[in-house]
């Protein structure tokens, strides 16, 4: 069973990490002091340096023991694994410096202790990378596997299955499904119905198995008491898959209401004060360098558009944004002057008549959209997020798509998840809110940044913009 291999794992991480770590100081006083290409020399003797791994090796054990560095990697994704690295290693840092301040030793080196912290810090990362690697093609290969029975057939169990299927590298193996209203040797994707629930008396003593996953369908919650029950007195590691797809089709997150779980049906980090802030900092920042540089551009617009055919330069049309406020979304006029209330028919269709032969240029290009810079900057829109549409569509949506209101809980933007992803213009509408809300529920800055890099190769030429 792979827990006890999981036990002899864990003992060898350990010592491969305290080797790590021992490397990594070792060559970074060579680096400082032996190795002649800084120069440097040693205030204080070999010895005394060398005797501080007595205390740095476990101490940094510790933290890592402490930032979850020691939990299985089956589903521990690299940059969550990255991140606890960094968080240990400069905690390490301070505290080293800390103490050295505490015990008044100004002699010990801080820039070996520098380059100790770059050199651990990636070495670690390597390290976990070839591990995680390694173990991963074991798994693939049918070994070091993770054997689960499920209980209840339902689409969360149907859904748990295609997950498990989709990545090998897991190594989790059904053993089967237990549930009393499906006939035994239904089978899904290869995984059986092997008997009704009452089974668990007869399995659990086996010992046999590592987890098992409780996927009851919402018809049978009443069970899921006597289930746990079981479970929890066989000892046997026990996770609850709930079957709400259907009800909070979104990704909720829990709090903790002093000791009571509370489930929140949709997690927007961008609900959170301080995302905010700084969304909103990189907007007034990026706005104002992006209106310099395509200065040209824009007066070239300008100029153009004017030529073209008689009216204004900006083309002002009401949209939708932030908690369902409207406002004037600008752009250059790529179309004749219409009559009031005209454009509001429909969408732009392919050759529309009403599209000026300049029109059609800038609006392929993108080049109708930067006077959008000025909502950015006005606080109206952002750089990245969802495109804004007009009053009489969001009435349309609303009542047509779930969850279609759920883009307004953020400021629309100029480019976005689903347009990088060539869901823009003329495209399915269920799509481009498909990615709407990836991007409003998993935003970081880092994605804000793929997103804006992503435009500048394949966001602004735009096949469907007609």
């Amino acid at each position: 069973m792979i827990k006890d291999n999981q036990q002899h794992f864990n003992r060898l991480h350990v010592v491969i990490d305290g080797l790590v770590v021992c490397f990594s100081y070792i060559l970074a006083w060579w680096l400082k002091f032996e190795s002649g290409i800084l120069d440097s020399y040693a205030a204080l003797p070999m010895e005394v340096y060398m005797s501080a791994l007595v205390f740095i090796i476990p101490a940094y054990l510790l933290l890592y023991y402490a930032f979850n560095l020691y939990t299985p990697k089956r589903v521990q994704g690299r940059r969550l694994e990255a991140a606890n690295i960094l968080k240990a290693n400069v905690v390490g840092l301070l505290g080293i410096i800390f103490i050295l301040y505490i015990i008044n030793q100004p002699d010990f080196s801080r820039e070996m202790m520098f380059y100790f912290f770059m050199i651990n810090g990636m070495a670690e990362f390597i390290v976990r990378n070839v591990i995680r690697n390694v173990l991963r093609r074991m798994r693939r290969n049918g070994y070091n596997l993770k054997h689960i029975l499920l209980v209840g057939y339902s689409r969360a169990a149907e859904q748990y299955i295609n997950r498990i299927i989709a990545n090998p590298e897991w190594g989790y193996h059904v053993r089967g499904i237990l549930d009393d209203n499906v006939e035994r040797g239904t089978s899904y994707k290869g995984c059986k119905v092997i008997g009704g629930i009452e089974n668990l008396l007869y399995i659990l003593p086996e010992n046999k198995l590592d987890e098992i996953a409780i996927t009851l369908g919402l018809e049978q919650y009443d069970k899921l008491e006597h289930i746990v029950a079981l479970c929890e007195k066989s000892g046997v590691h026990t996770k609850f898959i709930p079957d709400y797809n259907n009800i909070i089709p979104t990704r909720p997150y829990t709090e903790d209401l002093l000791g009571l779980p509370v489930i929140n049906i949709r997690y927007v980090p961008l609900s959170n004060t301080f995302n905010s802030m700084v969304k909103r900092v990189m907007d007034i920042i990026g706005s104002i360098i992006c209106i310099g540089v395509f200065s040209p551009v824009m007066l070239a617009a300008v100029i153009a558009v004017k030529a073209s055919s008689p009216g204004p330069l900006l083309f002002k049309q009401i949209r939708v944004g932030l908690h369902n406020r409207e406002f004037e979304m600008y752009k250059f006029r790529s179309m004749r002057v219409q009559e009031p209330g005209q454009e509001k028919k429909g969408w732009t269709v392919k050759d529309d008549p009403r599209v000026t032969p300049v029109g059609k240029f800038i609006r392929r290009t993108s080049i109708d959209e930067l006077p959008q810079l000025f909502n950015v900057l006005k606080g109206e829109m952002s750089l990245v997020g969802p495109r804004p549409e007009r009053p009489q569509f969001v009435e349309k949506f609303r009542e047509e798509i779930p969850r279609y209101m759920v883009k307004h809980q953020v400021r629309p933007g100029m480019t976005g998840w689903a347009q990088v992803n060539g869901f823009r213009g003329d495209t399915s509408i269920l799509k481009r809110i498909e990615h709407d809300l990836y991007y409003i529920e998993n935003w970081t800055l880092g994605l804000d940044f793929k997103i804006l890099f992503l435009t500048a190769f394949k966001g602004f030429v735009n096949k469907n913009a007609y």
